[in-house]
């Protein structure tokens, strides 16, 4: 293979040796040297080429959390309190009141009826925040006025709840004398179509044929998730929370596999996917299918659920609004059980803990697992990890414990955490990324896509500055600077994933992957990195313009 050269106004290596450039050389789809434009010299010199002489040069994007369904989703109306553009960027205004969301789902009933669906299929919408409403919280009375004959399913923005019609609710089987965690009743016993987390939800999509693996699995959603990270500077991405039947996992290596494909995806197996015996097994199987596009061998364990749906579990003194403290989705003598066999293993966990609560029970179960079978370098990661303070952090250190937090919050939610959710003295340290770092725990920073958008640019905004949606800066102190943010995206994600020996900086040796733009974020005002615009990625050596 020859050497070419690419030339840059300018180059973030992320290599500590060397953080800035002009010219990088690749050969075979790896790094070769990065300098000057003599740095392929010694090597027999190379094919310069200038096409990127004007942009800047990053490592590419690193997404530790996200969900391959984030494509897929736009097959489905969008009802969400912020204004989101699909993957053909089409706009969907955001619905500021149930007003606007009823419209909404009549409209998409409407077109339903006249397209010829029969009555009994069900209308299926994402993306919903109630938090933002002021006015009674939507029940299935709201939805009885779309259809009484049509299901109605309104998925929440944060995967972790829903709200239906009666008729999903017969659908499911629901009744006023179901007693399943999860089936919220009003104070008169009455169902009010709320189904909070994974087993109150699960029986009724299996009924209305939404099924996250379906949408997750087939090649159009695959094509659309690299689309979307093209679009953003990403070049490599996780599904974190994938069940990985045979099938799909072809699928995957198939696609990832294909020239015109671009983007790294590391699938983490489901663990409530799967008997608690048959994850472990499973996980280390899959490892023998991992190629350099699709990385396997890694497990999501989700113990609590949302904050803005009060589904987390918060240590005292709770909620500020006296909503119950939330939902085990699994249950802590479990977690610490499954805990112990995975790290014995030797299987790296990404662990869901969004409370506090939930992070201590993860924190504990991995300090007694590792105390039994000790593992050197196993990197679990607390995923989201949004109320953890510095005792925590201190406790995660000495433990080796990585965490992804999730910087995205602090614009989408924060007013809201500090109206309705915790108060202001915990929002202030959501998502304490100064204190992560000031502790020496290794971090990332996520979107969690579809739940917000993928854009690490944007990720990384919201970490430096810490703005709500009204203008406020939430928690100054728990703002990091800009070549901080821009690690926690490149080489702090790819440590949390055991990636960074290949990805996540510029350096000779490590996968040719860089995100192309226009600017350096560490070049501009801090207010202006989510503007920097994105002119495509170079994945392993291949050059994908936007």
């Amino acid at each position: 293979m020859t050497i070419t050269v690419y030339s840059s106004k300018k180059i973030v290596t992320m290599d500590r040796n060397m953080p800035e450039a002009t010219h990088v050389a690749v050969k075979d789809g790896r790094i070769l040297a990065v300098g000057d434009a003599t740095c392929a010299d010694q090597w027999g010199g190379g094919t310069l080429d200038d096409q990127f002489a004007n942009d800047v040069l990053t490592p590419g994007f690193i997404e530790g959390h996200a969900h391959l369904m984030a494509g897929a989703m736009w097959n489905y109306p969008y009802v969400g309190y912020h204004d989101r553009i699909d993957t053909e960027g089409k706009l969907w205004p955001g619905l500021l009141n149930i007003e606007d969301v009823i419209r909404g789902l009549k409209e998409a009933e409407a077109r339903m009826t006249a397209a010829g669906e029969p009555a009994e299929k069900p209308l299926y919408a994402w993306g919903f925040d109630p938090i933002f409403l002021d006015t009674e919280r939507l029940n299935r009375s709201h939805l009885d006025e779309v259809s009484t004959t049509r299901p109605v399913v309104v998925q929440h923005s944060n995967f972790h709840l829903m709200t239906v019609n009666s008729a999903a609710l017969d659908l499911a089987q629901y009744t006023r004398e179901t007693n399943v965690i999860g089936v919220a009743k009003d104070d008169a016993g009455e169902l009010n179509g709320e189904l909070q987390e994974l087993a109150a939800m699960f029986p009724l999509m299996r009924r209305i044929g939404v099924n996250f693996r379906a949408l997750s699995s087939q090649e159009p959603s695959i094509r659309a998730f690299g689309a979307i990270a093209r679009q953003t500077g990403t070049t490599t991405m996780t599904d974190l929370h994938a069940e990985l039947p045979d099938d799909d996992v072809d699928t995957l290596v198939r696609v990832t596999g294909s020239n015109d494909y671009a983007l790294r995806i590391v699938p983490m197996l489901g663990a409530a996917l799967l008997p608690p015996n048959d994850v472990g097994p499973r996980a280390l199987e899959l490892t023998k299918k991992t190629t350099d596009m699709l990385r396997l061998g890694g497990v999501k364990l989700v113990l609590d659920g949302s904050i803005q749906g009060y589904t987390a579990r918060l240590r005292w003194p709770g909620h500020v609004n006296g909503a119950p403290n939330g939902i085990w989705v699994i249950a802590p003598e479990q977690a610490e059980e499954l805990i112990e066999k995975l790290h014995k293993a030797h299987v790296q966990m990404h662990i869901h803990t969004n409370g506090d609560e939930a992070s201590v029970v993860a924190i504990d179960a991995i300090e007694r697992a590792q105390s039994l079978h000790y593992w050197g370098d196993h990197r679990h990661t607390l995923q989201h990890g949004q109320m953890i303070d510095r005792a925590l952090f201190k406790r995660m250190k000495a433990l080796g414990i990585a965490v992804n937090l999730f910087a995205n919050h602090i614009w989408y939610f924060g007013d809201m955490h500090v109206a309705k959710s915790i108060g202001l003295d915990r929002a202030r340290r959501m998502d304490a990324c100064r204190t992560c770092l000031d502790e020496d725990v290794a971090m990332a920073i996520h979107s969690d896509a579809p739940v917000t958008p993928l854009a690490p640019l944007f990720t990384a905004w919201c970490a430096v500055n810490r703005i709500t949606m009204s203008g406020e800066c939430l928690g100054p102190e728990q703002r990091i600077e800009a070549t901080e943010a821009l690690e926690a995206i490149t080489l702090g994600a790819a440590y949390t994933l055991k990636l960074d020996e290949d990805i996540g900086s510029i350096e000779a040796g490590k996968i040719a992957d860089f995100a192309v733009m226009d600017d350096s974020p560490l070049d501009v005002e801090p207010m202006a990195i989510k503007d920097i615009k994105v002119k495509g990625v170079v994945s392993g050596g291949r050059v994908f313009l936007n």
